[in-house]
C-alpha cells in the first residue's frame, strides 16, 4: 500500500479513529498497538460499527475488502499526517515548552479564530500519536493550523517537527520538567530547542520573547526571528491578570503572573497575522481557562486557585510566587495544597525538599504536602503537614474542615488533586 493510495482512501472518510469505542460512521480506523493491547484484533468490530476502512499491520486480520494492510500502523498514521500537511500547504504554527503549552495554544487559537478558519490541537494531544491526529483533522478550508508538541526525552520534538513541518514556532519557556527523561535542565533546553533547530534549518520563522534571556541566547542572530514583548506590560494580577499593549488595557480571566508571557505570545502572533488590536483585546479578555488550569473557583466559604493539571519544580515555584503575592479578603487566610511532581528521576528528593522549604517563604497559614515524595521531606515547621496518600489528606480535611481560606491546589496530573474540591464544604 503506497502512501498515495492510503491518502486516497483517507479522503473518502470523514475522520480518523484509534478506539473502536469511539468509532463514527465513515471513519478510518487505525489499529494501533501498545504494551497491553493490539488494535488489529478489533478491525472486524470497527467495520461492523461503521468504519469505512481499517488500517492494520498483521496479515491474519486482513479478512475484508475494506482492510488496508501496511507494514506498521503507527508509522502509516504519521506518514499520512505529513502527506496531508503537504497537500494542504497551509501555514502551521508549532509550539512546545516546559510550562503553559496548552494555555498558550488555546490563547493563540482564540485570537486567530476571530479572523481565520483555524484548527488546533484538541486538549493536550501532543505526542507521537496526538500530533498526527491533530494534523489529520485539518481540512481544505483550514487557513491556519496550530500544533502543540510535548516531549519527555531528547529527539522527540525533532521527530514531531519532521511530521508537522511547521512554518512558525515558539517555545513557551525552559523549565524543570521531565528531568528524568531529558537528563537535567540542560537536557530540557537542548530537547525543546529542537523546534528552533528545525525551523532554522528549513528557513522558517520563530517567535521569541525578548524578556526571556535564555530564549534570546538559543535563537542567536537568526534572521527570521520575530521578537516581541516591548509593546506590552502587566499592570496587576490580583488575582486576574490586567495588562496593557499598544495603549489598550485588557482585563483577563487568567490568574497568575506566569500566564502573562502566554498572553504575550498570543498577542504577538495575532499582530503578526494582522488581527486588529481591538479584536485581539476582546479575544484575550473573553478567554476562560478550563480543565484544572489556573481556574478560580468558589466552594462554600473558600476561594480556590485550581492549578492541578500538572506540575514541575519551575511551575510550582511560579505558582507559589503568585499565590504569595495575592492580597487577602478580610477574615481570610491562605492554605496551599501541593502534590508530588513526577518524572524528576534522581532529582526528585532534592526538588521536593526545595519546594517544601520554598513554600515557607510566604505568609501561608497551612501547607499540606501530599504524595510519596513530599512525605519524605524533612520539616520542623508547624505550618507544614505531610500526607503519604490522598486518602490521608482527605481524612484530615474531613476532620478539620477548611473555612474562609484562599486555597492554592497544585500537583502533577497523576495526583488528581482536583479531588480536593469534593472534600471542601
Amino acid at each position: 500500500m503506497t502512501i498515495k493510495k492510503l491518502y486516497d482512501a483517507f479522503l473518502k472518510c470523514t475522520s480518523i479513529c484509534t478506539d473502536t469505542r469511539k468509532i463514527t460512521y465513515n471513519s478510518m480506523f487505525f489499529a494501533l498497538k501498545g504494551d497491553n493491547f493490539n488494535g488489529n484484533k478489533f478491525a472486524k468490530e470497527a467495520l461492523k460499527n461503521g468504519a469505512k476502512f481499517v488500517v492494520i499491520d498483521e496479515a491474519e486480520y486482513n479478512t475484508h475488502q475494506d482492510c488496508i494492510l501496511v507494514e506498521d500502523t503507527l508509522k502509516a498514521l504519521q506518514n499520512l499526517a505529513t502527506y496531508h500537511r503537504k497537500e494542504l500547504n497551509i501555514p502551521i504554527i508549532a509550539l512546545t515548552g516546559s510550562n503553559g503549552k496548552t494555555t498558550t495554544k488555546e490563547l493563540i487559537n482564540a485570537v486567530l479564530s476571530t479572523t481565520y478558519n483555524t484548527s488546533a490541537t484538541k486538549g493536550n494531544l501532543n505526542n507521537h500519536i496526538g500530533v498526527p491526529l491533530t494534523i489529520l483533522e485539518f481540512e481544505k478550508n483550514t487557513e491556519i493550523g496550530i500544533v502543540e508538541m510535548g516531549a519527555n526525552h531528547q529527539k522527540e520534538i525533532e521527530f514531531l517537527s519532521n511530521i508537522t513541518l511547521p512554518d512558525y514556532g515558539l517555545i513557551t519557556n525552559f523549565g524543570k520538567a521531565h528531568l528524568e527523561g531529558f537528563g537535567g535542565i540542560e537536557g530540557v533546553i537542548k530537547g525543546k530547542s529542537e523546534l528552533y533547530n528545525h525551523l532554522k534549518s528549513h528557513d522558517k520563522f520563530v517567535f521569541v520573547n525578548t524578556n526571556d534571556a535564555k530564549q534570546i541566547e538559543q535563537i542567536g542572530d537568526y534572521k527570521k526571528a520575530i521578537k516581541f514583548g516591548s509593546n506590552m506590560s502587566m499592570i496587576s494580577a490580583q488575582p486576574f491578570i490586567k495588562l496593557k499593549f499598544n495603549n489598550i488595557e485588557i482585563n483577563t480571566n487568567l490568574t497568575g503572573a506566569y500566564n502573562f508571557s502566554n498572553i504575550a505570545v498570543a498577542i504577538a502572533i495575532g499582530t503578526y497575522f494582522k488581527v486588529d488590536d481591538r479584536t485581539i483585546s476582546k479575544a484575550i479578555s473573553h478567554y476562560i481557562p478550563t480543565n484544572n488550569r489556573s481556574q478560580i473557583i468558589e466552594k462554600g466559604t473558600n476561594k480556590i486557585i485550581l492549578d492541578a493539571y500538572n506540575a514541575n519544580p519551575t511551575s510550582m515555584v511560579a505558582a507559589l510566587d503568585n499565590f504569595g503575592s495575592l492580597s487577602l479578603d478580610y477574615g481570610f487566610s491562605k492554605v496551599a495544597i501541593l502534590g508530588d511532581m513526577f518524572e524528576l528521576g534522581d532529582d526528585a528528593e532534592i526538588e521536593h525538599q526545595y519546594i517544601s522549604d520554598y513554600s515557607q517563604k510566604f505568609n501561608i497559614e497551612q501547607i499540606y504536602l501530599v504524595g510519596n515524595h513530599f512525605f519524605k521531606t524533612i520539616d520542623s515547621s508547624t505550618s507544614i503537614s505531610c500526607f503519604q496518600s490522598f486518602e490521608d489528606l482527605k481524612n484530615e480535611m474531613v476532620s478539620s474542615p477548611l473555612k474562609n481560606k484562599h486555597i492554592l491546589i497544585k500537583g502533577s496530573r497523576g495526583m488528581a488533586l482536583e479531588r480536593v474540591l469534593d472534600v471542601l464544604q
